[in-house]
Order: structure tokens, then C-alpha cells, then sequence
């Protein structure tokens, strides 16, 4: 597979020197590297006529449309070599003629590779193993390529949205959009509706779901919280004693289990206290919990409540020492450069999806630095490629992401080896850490050389 090594990419050094760019020899060795993707969010397979909405919990379609940053619009030159590199493009033009012939040329690939088309994209891009954020997994996406990651906010929020959900247009569809999932989950699990206390709703379907997601193969369960709430999951000045804060949470449920309209105040309560129990259940079932951390989409969206330091608490409560947490898109461009010393957490991980397209590679190779600089073990290879349509679908998506990823991680890692900071055969050895090796070991997976 060729990639795109003639994209110029460069980096300013901190001390205002000549601009750098990723060393040939490391690039060479960093795009042989099969990878393993920690976030994504593929499609499935579909027939005719049918439409794929499980690639994520909360979709971000039927939100007011929101302007696509420079990276994400369809002028940006890399898309040309991703057509080039997938599809064989021969052009350097998009004239609708040859648009035309590209678009028939994804139909009959899709077409020839059937259910194996999904592996076949998966091959283009140099990606191994991707685990995929999904309602469920779905035609063509079948282990051990594709590992499945469980969305379980919908655990964290039995009750009516009230005043949460009314505080924007989002946040109406997206609680509306939780409580429908977990009414899927409860019919799987044959519940009919939710019991009485709290005790009860753990029993009967907080522990049973994530144990059938454990025995359904879930590598992880996946926290979309950021568009629900702010991540802060009760500061520690403020928690209550275990029991107490037991308690309080049994009563907020038992007072609107039954169609009541909790204050923001109370929901928050009891879906702090979900949150950790359900880490906990996660912890002893051997499945990390996957948190999205940084900007999202949608014109509401509370940045200032998605920055991945209010996590803090969490990491830090010893009831929760035995789950481990990936901070998922690293603070995606507001707060990436921040969450380093995080990482000392021994149960703490972060990974690079959604910088690869939230900001330039040049950037992007800046906050691989900071991180590579405190904990290479910590730092995992993602994309978040995603559907798109047409043209500029997630093949050519998941191409621009994982260029970006590979060449910000060779720049990093240049920077640091002209600096003295570390060997060439270490470089190297950490471009296969990020890459797969701490993915592998994280997730229990094979770490073939």
C-alpha cells in the first residue's frame, strides 16, 4: 500500500528553528506497522434500500447543521490522494465526469468484496484490528478485524431527561435518543419496564447488560456523557459518604421511576453515582471504559464540560483503581495539550482519534510530543473515521485520518530523536507502541511482530 509521503508537512520547533519534517527512514518503518484503531465508528454492510443508524448511540445528523472545519471540507488536497490511493483515481481534477467514475468504481468494489468489504477498507488503511463504537457490530464487521465497544450512557440515565434535557434543542434529542437504547436493552434483557428501586435496577439490568455485552464480545464500553452533562462526576469536596450517597441517589430514582421530572441538581446525583458504579461493574468484568473527552458536535455543545480534567475524581477514587479509563480524542483540540501529567494514573489511558481531523497534523504531532514525552505506554493509535456519503464517505475519511495519525507520529518522534531525547531504535519501538503494541496489551489482543 502507498502513502501519501509527499503531503509536506511541517513543524515549528519551541525554540523558533527551521521547520522540520518526519524523517523517511522512521516514516518508512511507521507505515509498515499494522495498526490497531482504539475509536472508530465503521458502517456496516447494507442491502438495498436499508439504512445503517447504529454506528453511534448519539448521532449527530438531526442536529442544527453545524459548518465543517478547514480539515473536514471537501477542498482539502489530501482527499485527492485518498481517492488515488483507495480507488486508483487518475485525475487531479474533480470534474463531475470523473466524480462519476470514482463513485462507479467504490460501487463495484463494494459490490465484488461484499461482507469482506469492511476488511477490505481496513487493509487499504493499514489497520489490523478496529474496535467500533456501535449500537451492535452488524453485517461485515465480524471479529477478529472489527471488536465491538458498547455505548452505555443509557445505563447512567433511566429517568425522564427533565431539566438536563430542556436545557437545549441537543440535549432534548439526545436524552430522547438514550432512553429510547435503553429500552432496547431492557426488551433484549426482558424487562418490561423499570422496577421500583434502585437496587432493583442495578440487578435487573445495569449488571445483567454489561455482562451480556461482556459475553457478546465488548473489548470495552464506550461514555458519550459529554453530550448529556459536564464530565464532572461529583467533585471530591462535595461527594457524600458511600451509604449516604447511596441513599440519596435510591431516592432521586424512586421519586421519578414513574414519569417524574428530576431537578438538574438530583438527576445529577443519581447519574454520578450510576456512572460509578457502572465503571466499577465494567472493572470487574475486565472491560475499560472509553470516555469521550474534548469538542463535539452540534451548535450546543458544552465544551467547558467536556475538558477531560474533571475526571479527576474518578482517577482518583481507590473504588475505582481496578477500571481502567481511556480519555478518548485526548481533549480533542481545547484541552489536548493539558491532560498529559494525567496520565501518571496507573489505570489512564488516552488516544489521538478526532485530533486527526479536529486539527492539522502539523498540531496534532505537537500533542503527540507532549504525551510521547510523559507516558509512550499510555498513548493509543485511533481514527474516529465515520461515515460519510458519496465521495468523501468514511474509505476516504478513515484514509485522511489515518495519514494524519502515521505522519504526526513520525514528526513527534523525529523531533525527539534530533533533540537527543531518544534513539532511533527507540522511536521506532515507540511508533510500534502506539500503533498496536499498548492497544494489544490493553486489550488483550495479539501482538504479532
Amino acid at each position: 500500500m502507498k502513502y501519501a509521503a509527499t503531503i509536506a508537512i511541517v513543524l515549528l520547533s519551541a525554540c523558533g528553528a527551521a521547520a522540520q519534517t518526519a524523517d523517511s527512514a522512521l516514516m518508512a518503518e511507521i507505515n509498515k506497522i499494522k495498526a490497531i484503531d482504539n475509536h472508530s465508528h465503521p458502517p456496516k454492510v447494507v442491502a438495498a434500500g436499508e439504512k445503517d443508524t447504529e454506528f453511534d448511540a448519539l448521532p449527530c445528523d438531526p442536529l442544527e447543521p453545524t459548518e465543517p472545519n478547514t480539515i473536514t471540507r471537501p477542498e482539502n488536497p489530501v482527499y485527492l490522494e485518498a481517492w488515488k490511493a483507495l480507488w486508483g483515481y487518475q485525475y487531479a481534477d474533480k470534474t463531475p465526469a470523473h466524480i462519476r467514475e470514482l463513485l462507479d468504481t467504490k460501487a463495484r468494489i463494494r459490490q465484488e468484496q461484499g461482507d469482506s468489504y469492511p476488511s477490505w477498507v481496513l487493509d487499504k488503511l493499514g489497520i489490523e484490528t478496529e474496535l467500533a463504537n456501535r449500537v451492535a457490530l452488524g453485517r461485515g464487521l465480524t471479529p477478529p478485524r472489527f471488536r465491538w465497544v458498547a455505548f452505555d450512557d443509557a445505563l447512567m440515565a433511566p429517568l425522564n431527561g427533565g431539566e438536563l434535557a430542556a436545557e437545549n434543542p441537543d440535549k432534548k434529542f439526545f436524552y430522547s435518543a438514550e432512553t429510547q437504547l435503553l429500552h432496547r436493552y431492557m426488551k433484549e434483557l426482558g424487562v418490561a419496564s423499570l422496577p421500583a428501586t434502585l437496587a432493583e435496577y442495578e440487578k435487573q439490568i445495569v449488571a445483567p447488560e454489561l455482562e451480556k455485552q461482556k459475553q457478546a464480545g465488548a473489548a470495552a464500553i464506550k461514555f458519550e456523557a459529554a453530550y448529556l452533562r459536564p464530565l464532572d462526576f461529583e467533585p471530591e469536596a462535595t461527594r457524600l459518604p458511600a451509604a449516604e450517597d447511596e441513599r440519596e441517589a435510591a431516592a432521586v430514582y424512586a421519586a421519578n421511576v414513574h414519569g417524574g421530572q428530576p431537578s438538574a441538581a438530583k438527576y445529577l446525583r443519581l447519574q454520578n453515582y450510576l456512572f460509578r458504579y457502572i465503571a466499577r461493574e465494567a472493572g470487574r468484568l475486565g472491560m475499560p471504559v472509553h470516555i469521550h473527552t474534548g469538542g463535539g458536535c452540534g451548535g450546543y455543545f458544552d465544551l467547558t464540560g467536556s475538558n477531560p480534567l474533571l475526571l479527576e475524581t474518578v482517577f482518583n477514587d481507590p473504588q475505582l483503581r481496578k477500571t481502567t479509563f481511556v480519555m478518548l480524542h485526548g481533549g480533542m483540540g481545547a484541552y489536548s495539550r493539558q491532560l498529559s501529567p494525567l496520565l501518571m494514573k496507573p489505570n489512564v489511558y488516552v488516544d489521538m482519534s478526532g485530533n486527526t481531523w479536529m486539527v492539522s497534523t502539523r498540531r496534532l504531532s505537537e500533542v503527540l510530543r507532549d504525551w510521547l514525552e510523559f507516558y509512550p505506554e499510555k498513548v493509543l493509535y485511533g481514527t474516529d473515521l465515520y461515515p460519510g456519503a458519496g465521495e468523501y464517505d468514511w474509505e476516504e475519511i478513515g484514509w485522511q485520518m489515518n495519514q494524519s495519525a502515521r505522519t504526526a507520529l513520525g514528526i513527534a518522534l523525529t523531533g525527539m530523536m534530533n533533540d537527543g531525547e531518544i534513539s532511533r531504535e527507540r522511536a521506532i519501538e515507540i511508533a510500534r507502541m502506539v500503533l498496536r503494541g499498548n492497544a494489544a496489551k490493553l486489550y488483550h489482543l495479539p501482538d504479532a511482530p
